[in-house]
């Protein structure tokens, strides 16, 4: 099976913070699976690094107050067209990334505080019926 990943799972220095996030298992993922790399905050046209962001409702802020749903909302795009394109059948994202997180992001107060919710793209693959797992989950692939 073709799986949308996040890019920094994948060992690419595209978070926030210009480093990656390379998940241990993201080799043997690859073994089983055709893996497509994504950032959306890059495909969105974000720069590497950017300030820290937080999803607030439907609004996307930087710590500062800088509003960047607009950019979100485009990568969100850009990455769900990707997975349609190359006939992708699950996404593996960041956990809870304002774009990449399933099911648990950080709150929008930049005060490490968890809520329920779904990051940008998340929520757009999954509403197009594209199965999302973070990459606590990736095991479950790998099966």
């Amino acid at each position: 099976m073709k799986l949308l990943v996040s890019a920094c799972l994948l060992g690419t220095c595209c978070r926030y913070d210009g480093a990656s996030k390379a998940h241990p298992l993201a080799e043997r993922l690859a073994e089983r699976h055709t893996l497509v790399p994504v950032c959306p905050e890059q495909l969105g046209g974000l720069p590497t690094p950017r300030p820290p962001a937080e999803r607030r409702g439907d609004r996307v802020v930087t710590g500062d107050g800088a509003d960047v749903t607009e950019q979100y909302r485009r990568g969100a795009e850009e990455a769900l067209r990707l997975c349609r394109m190359l006939g992708c059948g699950a996404a593996v994202l960041k956990e809870r990334s304002p774009s990449c997180g399933r099911g648990e992001i950080y709150d929008g107060t930049f005060s490490g505080t968890l809520a329920a919710g779904d990051g940008v793209t998340a929520a757009l693959l999954a509403s197009h019926g594209v199965p999302v797992y973070g990459e606590s989950r990736i095991e479950e692939l790998l099966k």
